[in-house]
């Protein structure tokens, strides 16, 4: 771990981000042109303390999760996060399509559509990252560890997960997700990764090993769906899955599907995430 090399690189990109680029307004009393470190420790999910040993070469070797949430805090392009997990000794994220963190691209993405929500996936169903909106929508679900990580393995096996979908909405949507894990399969074929996932799913649920059985292989380009929220009620949305070339990560975008949604998503914005249920609000399933 290079101590002063890190805590340097880290200083000067707080101090070239603009307030803006991360929704923080640019008011008339603010003293300097980049991020404070209270606004880098609350987008990264860490304490101040904990930013400024890190800019001060105090601070333990940071993890893998940590650099991944200041690479996101901080908005760096793939080379700069990579520079970032060299700096820190650890080797940088994977590009082939698998890695566990959000491409720098479409996190600034997820910037520019503002009260828009809208997530970034893998190809497996794990959200790596989502912007405001989306964490009003849907709650936070980027912090599941293990097989909750994968869309699929949630709605199979956590019947809140179903709950969140009207009942009539359900059959289709998890037809949904099982084709699409089908293609995920047969363009990853011997990826051990893949076919765990698809042989715990097989244990875990009946449901699952019935629709697997059926062959069906479908990729998610649009859809619509409904969230049934617990603050705002019943939400229709029309779904946009924005594909890299790889296939390896998407860009779900969420819009209103009707005048009705569109009044209570507004709602939603103005009522904040004061008590917000984590992750316990409706979940795309992609």
């Amino acid at each position: 771990m290079q101590r002063d090399q890190l805590a340097d690189f880290l200083r000067r990109r707080r101090e070239a981000m603009r307030p803006a680029e991360v929704g923080i307004a640019d008011g008339p009393r603010r003293r300097t042109a980049g991020l404070r470190r209270e606004e880098v420790a609350t987008l990264a999910g860490v304490s101040v303390d904990y930013v400024i040993r890190l800019e001060q070469g105090r601070s333990s070797r940071p993890s893998v999760q940590l650099l991944g949430a200041l690479a996101r805090a901080l908005r760096l392009s793939d080379d700069e996060r990579d520079h970032l997990f060299h700096l820190a000794g650890h080797r940088p994220p994977l590009s082939d399509g698998v890695a566990r963190l959000a491409r720098a691209g479409l996190i600034r993405m997820l910037d520019l559509l503002g009260d828009t929500p809208a997530l970034v996936l893998s190809d497996l169903g794990e959200i790596l990252a989502q912007n405001r909106a989306a964490l009003l929508l849907t709650g936070d679900h980027t912090g599941f560890s293990g097989d909750r990580r994968y869309a699929a393995y949630r709605w199979f096996t956590d019947p809140a997960a179903r709950a969140a979908a009207p009942p009539e909405e359900q059959e289709r949507h998890a037809r949904q997700l099982v084709a699409d894990l089908r293609a995920v399969a047969g363009r990853r074929s011997g990826d051990p990764e893949v076919a765990g996932l698809v042989d715990r799913l097989q244990t875990a649920s009946a449901d699952f090993r019935r629709l697997w059985d059926e062959h069906e292989v479908a990729v998610r380009r649009a859809d619509r769906k409904t969230f049934l929220h617990p603050r705002v009620g019943r939400l229709r949305m029309e779904c946009e899955t924005l594909v890299t070339p790889d296939q390896g990560q998407q860009l779900l975008v969420l819009t209103p599907a009707d005048a009705e949604t569109r009044e209570r998503l507004e709602l939603l914005q103005v009522l904040g995430i004061e008590e917000f249920p984590t992750g316990r609000a409706g979940t795309p399933t992609r």
